[in-house]
C-alpha cells in the first residue's frame, strides 16, 4: 500500500483546535455543571453577595405571594370562569363565564387560559389557580432583576428587585384571580426583548417584544399598550443602528404586535354569533367594540367616550387628578417610592446627558421613565372605571428608577464630581422618608406594625440623611454606605408592613384586592370591568372532585342586581338545591340577571348558569326571541326576574321580564325570589 492510500484509510487525525467528540460531550457536561454553579453563585464578575441576597429576594416574594393560600377567595368572576373552562374546551377557548357558553367574561381570555390549565391539571382549586400566579409574580422579580443588573450593576438590581417584591398592591394581586400579574410578567418580557433589540440592532428581539405585547393585549386589552409609546421612542432613539434600519426593524416588530394581538379576536369576529357566546361588555357582540369602546378609551375618558363603552365611570380609588396616587386610597398601595422615584428619574438623564446615542444606561432609564410616568398619567387621569390593582402595572417602572437611579444619585454623591450633587440624595431620601411616615400616620390606630414602621421609617430616615451629609463632609465612604443602607430600611419599612398585612389577612384579596388596613376614600368591592359592585362570594377553597361543585360554596346566599331580570334579587343555597333537583335535563340551571349571580351560583352549584345582562346587567345577551328558542329546546327552563323592568319602557330586558311573567309559572316557594319556570309547552 503506497503512502496516498495509508494517509486515506488512516483514521483522521483532529486538529489541535478542534475538540473530539468525547472532549465535546465532556465540554458540554462541564459547561452545564459551570451553568448550574452560576444559578446559585452567579457570575464571576457578580460580588458574592449578589446571587444569595437574589434568592433571599426570590424566596420572601414566594413566600409572601404564597402564604395560606387556601384562606385565599380570589375574584369570583374570574373564578367561575376558570371553573367553566375546566368543563367545556369550547368555554375555554372563548373566555366563556358559563360552560355552556352562553356570554363571555368582559376581558380576553390568556389569564383564563393559564389559570384553567393549571386547574386542569391538577384539579380546580383555589392554590391550583393561583399556582401560575405565583410563578409570574416570582418571575417579574427575577425578570426586573435581570434587567436592571445588566446596565446599572447588582445593587441596583437587587434594589430594584426588593423594591417590587414589597410593592404592596402587588402582593395583594398576586394573590388573587385577576390577570393583572399575568400582564406585568408579559409587559417586562417585552421590555426586556426590546432592549435586546436596543442593544444589538437585529430585529427578531423586537418581533419577540411584539409577541409578548400581543399576549399582554390578550390579558388586559389595551392597558397592555400604555408602554408602547415608550418602546418605540427608546427603539428610534438609541437602537445600534443606522436610522433606516431602525424604521425597518421597527415596522417589523410592529406587524409582530399587531398579528399576535389581533388573532383571537379575528377569529371570534369570524365566528357566526349563532356559534359562540356573546361577547360580554360589547354592545353589538363583537370583540372590536370590547377593545375600543368598554375596556378602551371609556376606561380613560368615561361613558361618553364612546358608544360602546358602558363603563360608569365609579372610581375605587379616588377622583381623578395628577395627585390621585397619594390621596387616602392610593397613597398606601403604589406611592411609597415615587418620590425618590422621580427625583432619581431626572438626576440619571441629567447624569449621562452627554453619553452617545446608543448608551446603554440612558436607553434604560429612558425605559423605565417612561413606563413610569405613562402609566402614572393613564392611571391618574382616568375618568372611567379605575381600581387601585390596576396600578399594579406601574410597579415595574417605580421598582426599576429606585434601583438604577438611586446608584446612579449615589455614585455622583460619593465621588462628589459636581457640587450640587452634594444635596440631591440627601433630599430625595428625605423627602421619600418624611412621605412614608406622613402614610403611616394614616393609619398609625390601624395596627402595632404600623405604628414600628412609622418608628422605624422616621429613624433610619434621619440616621440616612444626617449620615449621608457628615459622611460626604468628612469623606468618609463607609459611613455613605452604612447610611445608604439605613436609607433602603427608610423607604421600605413602610411597603414591608403593608405587604405583610397583605399576605396574612384573608380581605385583602378578592373582587377589589388591596393591602394594608381600609382607609376609605371609595374603596369597596368591584372587579374593575364596569359599572356596580361585585359580589364578594368566596371562591372555592379546595380541590373539588370530578365532576362536582366546586368545593367552597359562595355561602347561604348569592347576590343579585341589575334589574328587571332579576335586579335586586336573592338565591338562596335552597333554591339552587331546588333546581338542580329539578333541572331536568336542561343544559343551563337558570338564567339571572348579572354575572355577578351567574358567577356564584356557578360557584355553588357546579353547573351552567346564563347571565342574560352581563356585567353591569346592559349587555343585550339575551333577546326574547333567544330565550324562546333556548326554552322550546329544553335547554333552560328556569329564570329569576325582578319587580321592576330593566333599561326602560320595550327594552328587550323589560320585554323579556313581561314575557316570562305572562307564560311561566311562578315558583310558590321562592315567589320571592321571581323564580318561574318555562317549558316548551309554553313558547307559543
Amino acid at each position: 500500500m503506497n503512502e496516498k492510500n495509508a494517509a486515506t484509510l488512516a483514521p483522521p487525525r483532529h486538529r489541535a483546535d478542534t475538540p473530539s467528540p468525547a472532549a465535546g460531550a465532556a465540554g458540554a457536561r462541564g459547561g452545564l455543571a459551570v451553568r448550574g454553579r452560576r444559578l446559585f453563585t452567579g457570575a464571576p464578575e457578580d460580588p458574592r453577595w449578589a446571587r444569595p441576597a437574589l434568592w433571599a429576594i426570590l424566596v420572601l416574594a414566594t413566600a409572601l405571594y404564597a402564604w395560606n393560600l387556601s384562606s385565599v377567595t380570589g375574584n369570583s368572576f374570574y373564578n367561575a370562569a376558570v371553573y367553566s373552562g375546566t368543563k367545556s374546551w369550547k368555554a375555554f377557548f372563548f373566555g366563556a363565564l358559563d360552560a355552556g357558553s352562553f356570554i363571555t367574561v368582559d376581558k380576553p381570555p390568556f389569564a383564563l387560559w393559564v389559570m384553567g390549565l393549571s386547574a386542569r391539571v391538577f384539579g380546580y382549586g383555589t392554590w391550583q389557580m393561583l399556582l401560575p400566579m405565583v410563578a409570574v409574580g416570582v418571575g417579574s422579580v427575577a425578570l426586573l432583576y435581570r434587567m436592571v443588573k445588566r446596565d446599572f450593576g447588582a445593587v441596583a438590581g437587587t434594589i430594584a428587585a426588593l423594591a417590587l417584591t414589597l410593592t404592596p398592591i402587588t402582593v395583594a394581586l398576586t394573590r388573587d384571580t385577576n390577570p393583572d400579574p399575568i400582564l406585568v410578567f408579559l409587559m417586562l418580557l417585552g421590555a426586556a426583548a426590546l432592549m435586546k433589540a436596543v442593544r444589538t440592532g437585529r430585529p427578531m428581539p423586537l418581533v419577540w417584544s411584539g409577541v409578548a405585547i400581543g399576549f399582554a393585549f390578550h390579558t388586559k386589552m389595551m392597558q397592555a399598550y400604555v408602554v408602547l409609546p415608550a418602546f418605540f421612542l427608546v427603539y428610534l432613539w438609541a437602537a445600534n443602528a443606522s436610522l433606516g434600519r431602525r424604521i425597518r426593524n421597527l415596522a417589523v416588530g410592529t406587524v409582530a404586535l399587531v398579528v399576535s394581538s389581533a388573532w383571537w379576536m379575528v377569529v371570534v369576529d369570524l365566528i357566526p354569533a349563532s356559534s359562540r357566546p356573546y361577547i360580554g361588555g360589547s354592545t353589538d357582540n363583537t370583540v372590536w367594540d370590547l377593545v375600543i369602546g368598554y375596556n378602551g378609551f371609556g376606561r380613560i375618558f368615561g361613558a361618553s367616550a364612546s358608544a360602546g363603552s358602558q363603563g360608569n365611570g365609579a372610581s375605587f380609588g379616588g377622583e381623578a387628578g395628577v395627585y390621585r396616587m397619594f390621596n387616602e386610597t392610593m397613597g398606601g398601595q403604589i406611592s411609597w417610592l415615587i418620590p425618590f422615584a422621580i427625583v432619581a428619574l431626572v438626576g440619571g438623564l441629567v447624569l449621562r446627558g452627554r453619553a452617545p446615542r446608543t448608551d446603554a444606561k440612558r436607553a434604560a432609564l429612558l425605559l423605565w421613565g417612561g413606563w413610569f410616568v405613562l402609566h402614572y398619567l393613564t392611571f391618574a387621569l382616568a375618568e372611567g372605571t379605575f381600581h387601585p390593582y390596576y396600578v399594579t402595572a406601574m410597579a415595574p417602572g417605580v421598582a426599576a428608577l429606585a434601583g438604577a437611579g438611586g446608584v446612579m444619585l449615589y455614585g455622583a454623591f460619593k465621588e462628589g464630581s459636581v457640587a450640587r450633587w452634594g444635596w440631591v440624595l440627601p433630599l430625595a431620601v428625605a423627602a421619600s422618608a418624611v412621605w412614608a411616615v406622613v402614610l403611616l400616620q394614616r393609619v398609625s390606630g390601624s395596627g402595632t406594625v404600623y405604628t414600628v414602621a412609622q418608628v422605624v421609617a422616621g429613624v433610619a430616615g434621619a440616621v440616612a440623611v444626617i449620615g449621608l451629609l457628615v459622611g460626604r463632609f468628612m469623606r468618609r465612604r463607609e459611613l455613605i454606605g452604612l447610611a445608604s443602607i439605613a436609607a433602603v430600611v427608610a423607604l421600605l419599612a413602610g411597603p414591608a408592613a403593608y405587604s405583610v398585612s397583605a399576605a396574612t389577612t384573608a380581605s385583602s384579596n378578592g373582587t377589589n384586592p388591596t393591602a394594608g388596613p381600609s382607609t376609605g376614600g371609595g374603596m369597596g368591592g368591584g372587579g374593575g370591568m364596569g359599572g356596580g359592585q361585585r359580589p364578594s362570594g368566596s371562591a372555592p377553597t379546595g380541590n373539588a372532585p370530578s365532576g362536582d361543585a366546586p368545593s367552597g360554596s359562595t355561602g347561604s346566599r348569592a347576590g343579585g342586581g341589575g334589574g328587571g331580570m332579576g335586579g335586586g334579587t336573592q338565591v338562596s343555597s335552597e333554591m339552587i338545591t331546588y333546581l338542580k333537583k329539578n333541572q331536568d335535563g336542561a343544559t343551563w340551571l337558570v338564567a339571572v340577571a348579572t354575572d355577578q349571580t351567574a358567577s356564584s351560583i356557578i360557584l355553588e352549584s357546579g353547573e351552567p348558569v346564563i347571565s342574560m345582562g352581563g356585567w353591569s346587567g346592559s349587555d343585550e345577551a339575551m333577546t326574547l326571541a333567544k330565550l324562546k328558542a333556548l326554552v322550546k329546546a329544553g335547554k333552560l327552563h328556569y329564570v329569576v326576574v325582578g319587580d321592576s323592568g330593566r333599561g326602560g319602557s320595550g327594552s328587550a330586558a323589560s320585554e323579556i321580564a313581561e314575557w316570562v311573567k305572562e307564560n311561566g309559572s311562578a315558583v310558590s316557594d321562592y315567589s320571592d325570589s321571581g323564580l318561574y319556570r318555562l317549558d316548551a309547552s309554553d313558547v307559543s
